[in-house]
């Protein structure tokens, strides 16, 4: 291909893998580029790969990279990293999903609402994601009733095991979640996975934790798609790892977990891992950042987990233990040639602790070790091994016994986690380890580099199968296309007889064989195979061409890897092993395979046999493939590294994915994308309206390219035509820019000319007048000279007249001044004696009159207090006389009537509060006896210190007895000193004795004295309880004495004539009087009171109106309409319930029997038609109630007594206060009971209907956010009226939106909803369509343009006159619930963004977003009508990091809205928003004036 000057190109470097680049000069040979690192380079033509010209409009990357322009490696590397750098971690190649570890927490990608987003979305509808990957698996196996396969694949520290867990929880979510011991199959398989990476993983030279084994999750679903079990199949376990391994690798986790184990590796006698041989092979013992401790009690957790008892464990760890003393057995040879024995005591040691743990005899383990049996016909032969056979005989027995316990262990977790065995549908999910290349290559690498070979060829084909489905798709002729494939490779590696693996197990056969004479045989046999080639520097070594690179192995281990042995006498040997794990692990053999007692067994033939099974159940499944890409080595987020990531990219196939697109058509186009872009080649065809499919023919006919494909909906071409377009177009652009340069210099040399000219008129103007103004400067100098000599010669006299003048007048004031203030000081003396004077006298007035004052004030008190004793005197004779006690007497009957009928409700009270004192004296009781108890034992123990302290007394008395009597006998018998040195020792004893004593008195006092306190406090504690206890039996006896008199006095006062005071003293009719105070319904907690036979006459006999029932069900069942906008079956009801008084009634069902038939209504199947009538009558009906009736207080609890201490007569007080209540209804429990349960269902029935209306308005709401292709301007014919107005959206979504809202507004007004209900529902549900538009707009790239901003800006216009047209009373606040997208595509549509600085758009742009979701707006936006760039590079970097800071501190840093699924009222909003109605003049349908329980209401009207 050939480049021009200006063309963009990607060139080739070590360290970043690929450049971009731009050609500076093109010669025939070489091409000259600049790098963007300013570097000049020459190359060439050949070594470089073309770059998209256009690639910086758009955000510079692509959501699939089959959309690239070209499609080669630096494109599909850069195209991650750009999408990298914005947290776009997901990227689609076809159906193929790479996912780039982002090494920092991203929740907001993995919650509940993206589940629910991505729940039955086609793959590539929205923005790619694991999500999609899995329901794309979980849908094609619903519907083609199939099972699928997610593969998982890539290095260690890519993401594996947590992409894995997520597709795991995607299932979980979508298939319901199976009842396993209250645990999810996600949380059961996840838990098993400590216990499988410390038995199964290890450390390699790249990785610190690599899976040295496949694992294949098998999730079963049953027939309705929910998930019913879960199985984990292991596959290839790298068995030799157990007893050889390289520097600085290690064995698996679980050896070095078990020897820092502490106590547990002391009791099976393990020390330091670097004592062991199958340990310090490598010198690499830790690993950074991991304790082995720790990690081992997290295996034995794990395994406590899985359901292993500790019975099974304890069998798991010495089994290990067994393996590490195995290992350090040693041989030295025997008595006789060819044979071994145990070389040493150390080894005997070893073998002696190897048998103690695996509980078998030694001496048959030291037998199966150095020696081996035959058996034939005339009997067993025992043939002795030599050191190197017994070495390899003990490796065997370490590896079978290791490989047998893993696969005991899978079998127990697949145990644990429950399988269905029935499930025909499965979705498996392989994570397994990829393509290994290290400096040194071995059997191990060579085993899993022929796995990937062999997972290759199935991604080639399933991926050549995607081509052929699409190609078909697009009825294209693609049957010339060539597969490429890589069966050469595995052929060259398993094809028999002269394959590699079979070449390996023919040399193994030959005991004599060895490395050198394998890869002798294998160079000349294979010698002319592409793929292979031998070494310059070494005889051994070969390397093979995979499909990731050219990988060199070491000969030197593979037959000792390959070589794996059936030895009949280990199966003997652990049969008879007495502990259960092990003997269950190898179970006898058959006669046949213990006669071939030593039978070879190949590793290599069996990873074969396994690989082979894994890819017959790969095949039997529907494959999607994930891989997981580490952008870098130190595990940091934003940091990609290319060459790093190039790796990856070409183990993983990613890169022989694209090489199968090259080999087809790798470039394809929609017809309106190639119009888009190369339709400037035949500017002729582009005017008016055409046909793109055909306008496509003519700019590829006109370019005389071949072998293109025109499909149904894109065009396909061969790679490189597109840079022949690129290359073409690139020049048309470039003439047209020259046209447009040529006319513009013209214009700015044109203007620069007339503005010199101008220029030059106005230069000779100006220098005109400054001669002018010179000239006529120096005259006025002249003049202004002549004018100064004369003003100067008159100032001269003018200044001597001034100063004599000036001296006189000083003169003359100075005299006048004297005089003056002389005259002025004379004045100011008479001045101030007046005014002394004058205060004065004013003084001595006003002491005078103040003492006037006084004197008539003392005396008029005199007289009044006399006045005053008079007074009282008589009020005092007044108030004996007889009419005062009369009327006092009175009060005091009045206020015993009012007593009477407060006892009637206190006795109730009193009796519930017997009860409760009972129980609690009986508490009382209780402690009081406990407390005694301990009383007595304290004193007790105090008893017997007290015994203590006399006894020491007495042995004190007597030891100080003894002393005084030896004093005097030493007094007395001076003379005898010898006797006298002896008597010294006793005495000295004695005093020792003494002291010990008095110590223990001491002691025995101070715990005397605590015990005596202690029992102090105990007394004063049961004196302070008896005291408490005699007063409540006191308090008890006095209530039940005044309850017994309040009794008497309430059974001799009638309670009609207690009736009938009351209501004669708040005024109502005789009619009522009798319901007032119906009884309330005695409860378990009141004492039951005899009725007189009056009192039964006052309850209302609600119960006989149960026939009444039918005509509500009838006026619920059936549509009775409205009359003048008022509910015709709710009046009714109301007005039927009024009547039999079932709001004051205490007992009824009639309120349960109206709740339960409207709840019937809306289970109907029409129920959701009828919504909104019953919303109208429920919400009327509801009102009725919370305005006419009233709480008369009678069901108020006993804790209430403070509220209730007014009684009966304080309430009478407020009634009689109150005549504006006196229309309303007393409601007793069942009615406040029934307005409760009626508020619940209006808050229902509103809910219900605005889920259902949420319901039908997102199919609407998901075609209105995207543009459809006919509204989408073309570039160039945009760019003639950049200022125009926003393009007018399609009438058949935006305007069926209308119409639906239209529709809504005409039924609830049909049914006279209130307005108040008709706002609230409709301000709900714009902010749905809010949250819907503007999460959709987040989620779908194609979707964040200029051209479909202004589409959706638009329709929103149309919203907006929507809500103007139906009035503030009916949309309420609707306008500014559409903010969020509203905002969103205001900033869409402006021009000049690049220009916006991030306070502007944060603050005046989008106030509303936040900068974590306008970051994810401005990472998506292209423009597709103008090309011109999105927000600058400097505001994108500025978000980024704010919004990697504020990662970390959010707790849900979601940039997508949430539903609000609350009730936005409350029962005081609607009694305050919805006016009164008035139910008097509704009548009765005529439909019911036949049914007999209504006609009260015929004869009321």
């Amino acid at each position: 291909m050939s480049y021009r000057k200006g063309s963009k190109v990607w060139v080739e470097e070590k360290g970043e893998g690929w450049l971009e680049a731009e050609v500076v000069d093109a010669k025939e040979r070489a091409v000259v580029v600049l790098t963007s690192q300013r570097k000049k380079i020459s190359v060439l033509p050949e070594k470089l790969l073309p770059r998209d010209t256009d690639e910086d409009l758009g955000g510079g990357h692509v959501d699939d990279m089959t959309k690239l322009t070209y499609l080669n490696e630096p494109g599909v590397l850069y195209n991650l990293k750009r999408r990298y750098a914005l947290n776009e971690i997901y990227t689609y190649t076809g159906s193929i999903l790479i996912a780039v570890n982002p090494f920092t927490r991203l929740p907001h990608l993995y919650n509940e609402y993206m589940m629910e987003q991505y729940k039955g979305v086609r793959l590539g509808d929205l923005s790619p994601h694991v999500f999609a990957v899995a329901d794309a698996s979980y849908r094609a196996m619903v519907n083609d009733s199939r099972s699928q396969s997610i593969l998982v694949s890539g290095e260690s520290g890519a993401g594996k095991t947590e992409t894995t867990k997520l597709i795991m929880r995607y299932l979980t979510y979508v298939g319901g979640r199976a009842v396993l011991d209250d645990r999810s199959v996600e949380q059961q398989v996840l838990e098993s996975n400590p216990l499988l990476e410390a038995f199964g993983n290890a450390k390699t030279i790249r990785n610190d934790n690599s899976s040295r084994f496949g694992k294949f999750v098998e999730i079963q679903f049953d027939k309705t798609g929910r998930i019913s079990g879960a199985a984990i199949r292991t596959y290839l376990l790298e068995r030799s790892r157990v007893v050889q391994i390289n520097d600085p690798e290690r064995n698996f986790h679980c050896f070095y977990q078990l020897c820092a184990s502490g106590k547990d590796a002391e009791l099976y006698k393990l020390g330091h891992a670097s004592t062991f041989h199958y340990l310090n092979q490598s010198k690499t013992y830790e690993l950074e950042g991991t304790n082995n401790e720790d990690e081992y009690w997290k295996t034995k957790r794990a395994m406590d987990i899985v359901g292993i008892s500790r019975s099974d464990q304890d069998a798991i760890f010495r089994t290990l233990a067994a393996i590490l003393h195995l290992g350090n057995i040693e041989f030295s040879p025997g008595k006789e040639s060819d044979s071994s024995k145990i070389k040493d005591s150390t080894s005997n040691f070893h073998l002696q602790m190897t048998a103690t743990l695996l509980m078998c005899d030694p001496d048959l383990l030291v037998s199966s070790l150095c020696s081996r049996s035959i058996h034939t016909n005339e009997g067993i032969i025992i043939k002795a091994l030599d050191c190197a056979a017994a070495v390899a005989n003990r490796d065997t027995l370490a590896k079978t016994v290791y490989a047998r316990l893993f696969d005991w262990l899978v079998e127990n977790i697949n145990k644990s986690i429950g399988q269905d065995v029935d499930s025909k549908a499965q979705i498996g999910v392989l994570d397994i380890y990829g393509f290994e290349s290290f400096k040194h290559n071995s059997f191990e690498q060579f085993c899993i580099n022929f796995a990937n070979e062999k997972l290759q060829q199935h991604f080639n084909e399933h991926v050549f199968k995607m081509e052929q489905e699409e190609y078909k798709s697009e009825k294209i002729n693609w049957s010339y296309i060539e597969f490429i494939d890589n069966q050469d490779m595995l052929d060259l590696i398993e094809k028999k007889p002269i394959g590699i693996i079979a070449l390996l197990d023919e040399a193994c056969m030959f005991p004599k064989s060895t490395h050198v004479t394998f890869a002798t045989k294998m160079f000349r046999n294979l010698s002319s195979h592409p793929r292979l080639e031998k070494t310059k520097f070494s005889e051994t070594d070969f390397s093979i061409s995979h499909y990731a690179g050219k990988v060199t192995y070491q000969t030197d281990s593979f037959l000792e890897k390959n070589r794996d042995y059936i030895v009949a006498e280990h199966c003997n040997l652990l049969s008879s092993s007495r502990c259960p794990l092990l003997s269950g692990l190898f179970t006898s053999l058959p006669e046949e395979s213990v006669r071939s007692s030593y039978k070879f067994s190949s590793v290599a033939s069996r990873f074969k046999q396994q690989l082979q099974a894994l890819m017959e159940t790969l095949s039997s499944t529907e494959p999607h493939y994930v891989r997981c890409v580490k952008p870098n080595s130190v595990n940091r987020p934003q940091l990609f590294e290319n060459q790093s990531v190039l790796h990856q990219l070409r183990c993983g196939g990613v890169l022989e994915a694209v090489r199968i697109s090259l080999a087809g058509y790798p470039t394809r186009r929609t017809y309106a994308e190639f119009v888009d872009r190369f339709g400037v080649l035949v500017p002729e065809l582009m005017l008016g309206s055409y046909d793109e499919r055909a306008l496509t023919e003519s700019v590829l006919e006109k370019m005389k390219l071949d072998n293109f494909q025109l499909g149904r909906t894109k065009v396909f071409l061969r790679a490189g035509q597109i840079a022949i377009l690129d290359v073409r177009r690139a020049e048309v652009l470039d003439n047209a820019a020259r046209r447009i340069q040529g006319r513009f210099r013209t214009f700015i040399a044109r203007k620069e000319f007339v503005k010199t000219k101008e220029a030059s008129i106005s230069v000779q103007a100006y220098c005109r007048g400054c001669f002018a103004r010179k000239m006529y400067k120096i005259m006025r100098e002249t003049a202004a000279a002549i004018i100064l000599q004369k003003h100067v010669r008159r100032l001269i006299v003018q200044r001597n007249y001034q100063e004599a003048c000036s001296a006189a007048l000083l003169i003359q004031s100075c005299i006048r001044g004297f005089i003056a203030r002389r005259y002025f000081s004379t004045i100011r003396e008479q001045k101030a004696a007046l005014v002394i004077q004058s205060f004065w006298r004013k003084r001595k007035v006003a002491m005078l009159f103040q003492h006037y004052k006084r004197a008539t004030i003392a005396i008029q008190c005199a007289w009044r207090q006399k006045l005053a004793r008079k007074e009282l005197r008589k009020l005092r004779m007044t108030a004996n006389e007889a009419g005062a006690l009369r009327e006092a007497k009175n009060k005091l009957e009045k206020k015993l009537d009012d007593l009477t009928l407060r006892l009637t409700l206190e006795r109730r009270i009193r009796a519930a509060g017997e009860e409760t004192k009972l129980v609690e004296i009986s508490k009382r009781d209780k402690i009081i006896e406990t407390l005694s108890a301990e009383c007595a034992a304290a004193k007790s123990s105090a008893r017997s210190e007290h015994d203590k302290n006399l006894l020491l007394q007495r042995q004190l008395d007597d030891s100080l007895g003894e002393i005084a009597m030896l004093r005097s006998n030493k007094i007395l018998k001076a003379e005898e000193e010898k006797q006298n040195s002896n008597l010294k020792n006793i005495v000295k004893s004695l005093s020792e004795k003494n002291s010990l004593l008095e110590n223990e008195l001491s002691t025995a006092r101070k715990s005397s004295d605590d015990t005596m306190e202690k029992l102090k406090d105990v007394e004063g504690k049961c004196t302070h309880l008896q005291q408490n206890l005699v007063k409540l039996q006191e308090k008890l006896t006095n209530l039940e004495n005044e309850n017994h008199v309040l009794r008497n006095k309430a059974f001799n006062i009638s309670p009609k004539t207690v009736s009938e005071k009351f209501s004669a003293s708040i005024g109502l009719p005789n009619s009522e009087q009798k319901h007032i105070f119906e009884t309330p319904t005695p409860t378990k907690h009141l004492a039951p009171i005899p009725h007189s036979t009056g009192t039964r006459r006052q309850k209302l006999p609600v119960e006989r109106h149960e026939g009444n029932h039918e005509i509500l069900s009838r006026c619920i069942k059936e549509n009775l309409g409205f009359k003048d906008g008022k509910p015709v079956a709710a009046c009714i009801i109301y007005k039927c319930l009024l009547h039999w008084r079932a709001f004051e009634s205490e007992r009824t069902a009639i309120f349960d029997h109206v709740i339960e038939a409207i709840n019937d209504v809306l289970k109907a199947k029409e129920a959701d038609g009828r919504l909104p009538y019953w919303l109208s009558n429920t919400s009327a009906l509801l009102c009725l109630l919370q305005k006419n009736l009233r709480s008369n207080g009678f069901f108020g609890t006993p804790s209430h007594r403070s509220n209730g201490s007014l009684g009966l007569g304080g309430r009478t007080g407020q009634l009689v206060g109150r005549g504006d209540t006196l229309a309303q209804v007393d409601a007793r429990y069942p009615a406040i009971l029934f307005k409760q349960q009626l508020t619940a269902c209006v808050e229902k029935i509103f809910g219900q209907l605005r889920d259902n209306l949420k319901k039908e308005i997102s199919p609407l709401l998901s075609v209105c956010i995207q543009a459809p292709k006919s509204t989408r301007a073309q570039p160039g014919k945009a760019s003639k009226s950049p200022g125009a107005g926003a393009q007018q959206p399609s009438n058949s979504h935006w305007d069926n939106i209308v119409n639906f809202l239209n529709l809504l507004m005409d039924t609830l007004r049909e049914n006279y909803v209130p307005s108040f209900f008709i706002r609230k529902l409709i301000t709900q549900l714009f902010s749905f369509i809010n949250i819907q538009l503007f999460n959709s707009l987040l989620l779908r790239r194609e979707c964040c343009t200029f051209s479909n901003g202004e589409y959706v800006k638009a329709g929103l216009s149309l919203l907006e006159k929507w809500i103007t047209d139906v009035t503030e009373e009916f949309a309420g606040t609707s306008w500014h619930e559409l903010n969020y997208i509203r905002q969103a595509v205001g900033f869409l549509v402006i021009h000049q963004k690049r220009k916006k600085t991030l306070e502007e758009i944060s603050q005046d742009l989008c106030p509303s977003l936040s900068i974590r979701q306008i970051y994810r707006i401005c990472s998506m936006y292209w423009d597709d009508k103008y090309n011109t760039q999105g927000i600058s590079n400097e505001v994108v970097s500025a978000m980024r990091e704010m919004v990697n800071k504020d990662t970390a501190n959010l707790v849900s840093n979601s940039f997508l809205l949430d539903d609000d699924l609350s009730i936005p009222f409350s029962t005081e909003d609607l009694s305050m928003a919805i006016p009164a109605t008035d139910y008097a003049d509704v009548e009765l349908p005529e439909c019911l004036h036949l049914h007999p329980s209504v006609q009260f209401l015929l004869k009321v009207s």
